[in-house]
């Protein structure tokens, strides 16, 4: 659905490639924004950019971010600068309508290779990844303590999750509330050794052995009660089961610390690196980048505008307005300085498998998750097997 009125007639955009234009800039920027503080933020930096610069920029909010690009790129009149969600990346790039530039702004390489990978297609960097997050686990104190656990208890191998979680339920402690979808089980499948698709995206792999030791594992805990879904404890996401004391233990993004500071301020936990696998440490990582559109007659004043919001000094300033994680290597120490509660979200940048990277596969995931919501009765195997015959037919077509 998401550029299926683009995708009419071929690509279903116009390949000739429209003429750019050197003067002063008129750039539209299309956000997903998290809420006000990131709204100011964005709009504050597009501003002073635009001062120091002599063109305009304007930041729009957008209220369905995937909907209205759909429709502007199917209209042919895009907005200049916009976010990419990474699971919307490839859908982008498949019909024409990013422009790549990664390749023209200063020390690519320094945004975490994981995030680049993110948003590369058949070998190109098409975009830079503006800022990521990453799963890691957070831990109730009072609730382990009460289970008579301490520091030293905190678990660093799925061995070791298996155990401490009997050890809470058997102080009628809820041990682990987790999300029921690819977004958090995922990360058990890299810890495995195993994805969905191969590195190059050409090729289905969920039918793997490792795969199928994550998800047995999985299901081991729901069947013996030491981890359970929101739905199982009547919150609508694992956060909010955490923030209200049900759970000990839960997998999150750091967009849990904002969310437990407004509606659960009297919670205390902490911050650590998720459990190693079979095959070592493994999580999953959050990300967009800045597209720019392909349409857009100001090309070289978009790159420009993007050059300015990634820089590791502006990345920061982002941090400290509303609460995400720089993509620069380089910004990592003093964002470390700042938050330092924060290591383990950004220290898993180093092991961190990005979205599925690859286009029209919101169905098939879609029908994976499924699968995963009915984990604790159904078999695995069937599952994988399901998702390996239609993940490779999309990627066959």
């Amino acid at each position: 659905m998401l550029l299926a009125n683009a995708a009419c007639g071929g690509s279903g955009f116009d390949s000739t490639p429209p003429a750019q234009r050197s003067g002063p800039a008129s750039l539209q920027i299309l956000i997903a924004s998290s809420g006000e503080a990131e709204t100011t933020a964005v709009t504050g930096a597009a501003t002073a950019w635009a001062a120091f610069s002599g063109n305009t920029a304007t930041v729009i909010p957008a209220q369905d971010l995937a909907q209205q690009l759909g429709q502007a790129f199917a209209g042919g009149i895009p907005p200049d600068v916009f976010y990419v969600e990474a699971a919307r990346f490839a859908d982008y790039v498949s019909v024409g309508a990013l422009e790549p530039y990664a390749d023209k702004i200063t020390d690519v390489d320094d945004f975490y290779p994981a995030l680049r990978q993110s948003f590369t297609y058949h070998g190109t960097l098409y975009c830079v990844p503006k800022d990521f997050s990453t799963l890691a686990m957070e831990i109730n104190t009072a609730l382990w303590a009460s289970a008579g656990l301490s520091p030293t208890d905190v678990p660093t191998t799925w061995e070791q999750l298996t155990t401490t979680a009997q050890r809470l339920k058997a102080k009628g402690i809820t041990p682990i509330v987790l999300g029921n979808s690819r977004d958090r089980i995922g990360a058990f499948l890299v810890q495995a050794g195993g994805w969905i698709i191969s590195d190059d995206g050409t090729r289905a792999t969920a039918d793997t052995p490792e795969n199928l030791q994550a998800l047995r594992y999985v299901q081991a805990l729901l069947r013996e009660d030491l981890l359970k879904y929101p739905k199982q404890l009547d919150a609508g996401w694992a956060g909010e089961a955490f923030g209200r004391g049900e759970a000990a233990i839960t997998f999150e993004g750091n967009w849990i610390e904002g969310a437990l500071r407004a509606d659960y301020p009297a919670v205390r936990y902490t911050i650590n690196p998720l459990p190693a696998g079979p095959k070592g440490r493994g999580t999953l990582a959050f990300t967009k980048c800045w597209g720019i559109a392909a349409r857009s007659r100001y090309k070289q004043q978009a790159i420009e505008f993007v050059e300015a919001m990634t820089t590791g000094r502006q990345q920061l300033r982002f941090a400290e307005a509303f609460g995400v994680m720089p993509s620069r290597q380089s910004a990592k120490d003093q964002y470390i300085a700042r938050f330092p509660a924060d290591r383990p979200f950004i220290d898993g940048a180093a092991y961190a498998r990005g979205p599925v990277n690859a286009p029209k596969m919101d169905s098939v995931l879609s029908d994976f998750d499924t699968g995963l919501q009915q984990l604790a009765t159904a078999d695995p195997e069937t599952i994988l097997a399901r998702l390996q015959k239609y993940t490779q037919a999309v990627l066959s077509g």
